[in-house]
């Protein structure tokens, strides 16, 4: 049996809030995957009397509507007249009768070519004549495409503001007239810029995990049958239809009446251009300043002390590149235009949260940066006596008296006195060494503090913060040499006593290729193996014949060595809890600077404001079913909605065919804030090893250093942008001006 054809008509919402017209012309895409199913998705409708007087001009105006869809568009399906909406079929009061055929009323096909006559105001197969240029058109959706004829079914009412609900009555498909196949009517909202629009997942196909395995036969069989529904395009052709709408109905005469009079209209364009005149006025001053410090850094760029300043405040230099280059960069930003972005909701939404992602990050930067500068900068002086308190205190109770405490026998361990005073004295001198210096340069640090405020009042939180971890770099500079003397120590000490314990050591299974009865008498063989050694090509222990006099000096180097370790772990661990610490400080800053650079501030408060705009996901809200079996009712099938990753049901097979009738509502899933928060934060934690706590506890156990930063990521630095001031000015005051523009066409509520 011939499988029933199905079509979906996607519904815009707002055409079925008012009253119906007589006679109006449906406007919007065929969307069709197989010749058994068709996807009609209504975008506007207008009056046939008003379209009547831009007749001359339609086909033109379609072609420039297409011209501005998205090209992904473009490639499925054309904007296009769809077909005839009317709320009577009678002429005179009375339906045209037309005669079928018992086979062809049964399958609900009837050939173009049976019924070319036309009766009074209507065509045989019931289509309604239009103007002559519109008759032209439907002759040739009739012949070349679709076309479809609706009547207004106004006798169920599908909530409180649903008047009424578009009946497909038949439809011109591939050149046959079709009466009768399984209709499913999905009543959307039209997407709008700022209010929300459709998403059929959240994120990317390219961000889908790739299997290691390869996949079964029937999964490439699956993935390469043909899809009864092109849900990417549907989609996409809806986000797209308030953008057709406005387009359309700027050419056929549908002027929105002004909200605003032209006296609001000037004040409100004034204001902007004033806005623009400040704004690019103090981004010059700006520039300009950047453009003689920039010189100025790239002059002495080769010499000695420019280079052992920018490795000593790496983390400086690189946050103040990002913020220079973020400011230097906010008018290319703000004034890049998405022609067709803004076509499609979905895609003018990401394009605005790019836009915004920059600025917003900059202004909460600032912000913090403003609160936290001011309170250091009036608060100065108390802050600097608490810091020297604070240092006076770790040097004098905590390394003063930590390495007096070493020398003795800390926690009742015997150690040896003349290793634990020379360690001792060593670091209790480099203490010392440090900690006048430090005293002597202590008038400086007042001046510190205030440049570290103005920093952070100007460029934000994150200069002074990236400051902060260079400075204590610097200052515990002794701490850190002294934890590297003795990590190297101790490292060559436990690689030594490794080294010479393979002296001695026997595996197994060559004890048991040795069949003597005593271990003297194994020794004694001249062919056993008197110990290992580490081959660094094949990362494996071979068996080595040592020499005696190499067993000897190795006892006598072993002995000393293992006794003397105590020792010098006792010391290694004290400097290396105080390293530690000082690079675990370091790196909360530094997740701290990522964090306010990663965190998408613009859309959490979008999506505070209206969570709409973060879809993921839709579903549907079946309102009713109807079949034209009065035994054997049908209801409604999703499956007939579904992707590849949708369920199928198996319909029953019966003699006589029979069509089915639903209607639904088209809802989104909203994504919650930490849905849109979390991408963000794993993209920041991405360059970060996933074992990076087992790797530095295991570094630490065998000698190595802890790393003093965790490399989290940051916003990548732009090239250096040097062009003439008065042209930079020009850029920053037109990209003010597009963007106010920009906002005004996005808001438009039609």
């Amino acid at each position: 049996m011939e499988m029933s054809r199905k079509c979906r008509v996607w519904w815009p919402k707002q055409l079925s809030l008012c009253r119906p017209s007589s006679s109006a012309v449906l406007f919007g895409w065929f969307v069709s995957c197989s010749s058994a199913s068709l996807d009609v998705v209504v975008a506007h409708s207008v009056d046939e009397f008003l379209l009547s007087k831009n007749e001359s001009g339609l086909q033109g105006i379609l072609h420039s509507l297409n011209e501005n869809m998205p090209a992904s568009l473009q490639e499925k399906s054309a904007f296009s007249i769809l077909g005839h909406s009317t709320t009577d079929f009678s002429c005179n009061g009375q339906l045209s009768s037309i005669k079928m055929e018992k086979d062809d009323q049964r399958n609900g096909l009837i050939n173009l070519k049976n019924y070319q006559d036309g009766l009074g105001e209507q065509w045989s197969c019931r289509c309604q004549k239009l103007g002559t240029l519109l008759e032209q058109c439907r002759q040739a959706s009739v012949g070349n495409s679709n076309w479809m004829q609706f009547i207004c079914d106004s006798s169920e009412r599908f909530g409180s503001e649903i008047h009424w609900i578009p009946r497909l009555h038949h439809i011109h498909w591939d050149g046959q007239i079709v009466f009768d196949c399984d209709v499913h009517v999905i009543v959307y909202e039209t997407p709008k810029f700022g209010v929300h629009h459709f998403l059929l997942h959240f994120g990317s196909s390219s961000e889908q995990v790739k299997s290691p395995l390869a996949k079964p036969k029937w999964a490439n069989e699956l993935h390469n049958k043909q899809l009864l529904l092109d849900m990417d395009s549907v989609i996409l052709a809806i986000n797209s239809s308030n953008a057709a709408k406005i387009f359309f109905d700027s050419f056929v005469g549908h002027k929105r009446s002004s909200v605003q009079s032209p006296i609001v209209s000037m004040f409100s364009a004034l204001i902007w251009k004033l806005l623009a005149i400040i704004v690019a006025s103090f981004s010059t001053l700006f520039y300009l300043i950047l453009q003689f410090l920039g010189c100025f850094a790239s002059y002495g760029s080769e010499s000695w002390i420019c280079i052992i300043l920018v490795k000593a405040f790496c983390n400086t230099w690189k946050n103040i590149r990002i913020r220079c280059s973020q400011i230097l960069y906010w008018p290319i930003f703000v004034s890049d235009e998405y022609h067709r972005s803004i076509s499609c909701v979905e895609y003018a939404e990401k394009a605005a949260l790019r836009k915004h992602a920059m600025w917003s990050s900059i202004a909460v930067d600032v912000l913090l940066g403003s609160l936290i500068g001011l309170g250091l900068l009036f608060h100065a002086e108390s802050a600097r006596l608490h810091v020297f308190n604070f240092t006076h205190n770790i040097t004098n109770n905590l390394l003063r008296s930590g390495c007096v405490w070493l020398m003795g026998a800390p926690a009742g361990f015997k150690l040896n006195t003349e290793l634990a005073g020379i360690l001792g004295m060593i670091s209790f001198n480099a203490i010392q060494i440090w900690s006048t210096l430090w005293f002597h340069m202590g008038f400086l640090f007042i001046y510190f503090i205030k440049g570290l405020a103005i920093s952070g009042i100007i460029l934000g939180v994150t200069i002074p913060a990236a400051l902060m971890i260079d400075m204590i770099a610097l200052a515990t500079l002794h701490v850190s040499s002294l934890n590297w003397f003795l990590s190297l120590l101790y490292s060559l000490q436990i690689q030594a006593l490794a080294a010479l314990w393979r002296l001695f050591s026997l595996t197994y299974p060559d004890l048991v290729n040795f069949k003597e009865p005593n271990l003297l008498g194994l020794l004694d063989h001249p062919d056993c193996p008197k110990g290992q050694k580490w081959n660094p090509l094949r990362q494996r222990l071979d068996n080595y014949d040592y020499a005696v006099e190499q067993h000897v000096v190795g006892s006598l180097l072993f002995t000393p060595l293992l006794l003397l370790l105590p020792t010098t772990s006792v010391f290694y661990i004290f400097f290396t809890i105080l390293n530690t610490t000082i690079c675990l400080l370091c790196i909360l800053l530094e997740i701290t600077i990522s964090t306010i650079h990663a965190t998408p501030y613009s859309k959490i408060f979008l999506w505070l404001m209206n969570p709409r705009r973060f879809p993921s996901g839709i579903w549907l809200e079946i309102t009713s079913s109807q079949s034209n079996a009065n035994d054997s009712p049908e209801i409604g099938r999703l499956n007939d909605l579904g992707s590849p990753f949708m369920g199928t049901q198996k319909r029953k097979d019966s003699d006589e065919r029979r069509s089915s009738v639903l209607v639904s509502f088209l809802h989104s899933n909203l994504l919650n804030l930490g849905e849109i928060v979390l991408p963000h934060y794993k993209n920041m934690f991405s360059g970060v090893c996933g074992s990076f706590i087992m790797s530095s506890a295991r570094g630490l156990l065998t000698g190595r250093r802890m790393p003093s930063t965790l490399g989290t990521a940051l916003p990548a630095p732009m090239p250096w942008m040097s062009i003439p001031y008065k042209q930079y000015w020009h850029l920053c005051h037109d990209s003010i001006i597009s963007f106010s523009c920009s906002c005004s066409c996005m808001r438009d509520p039609h």
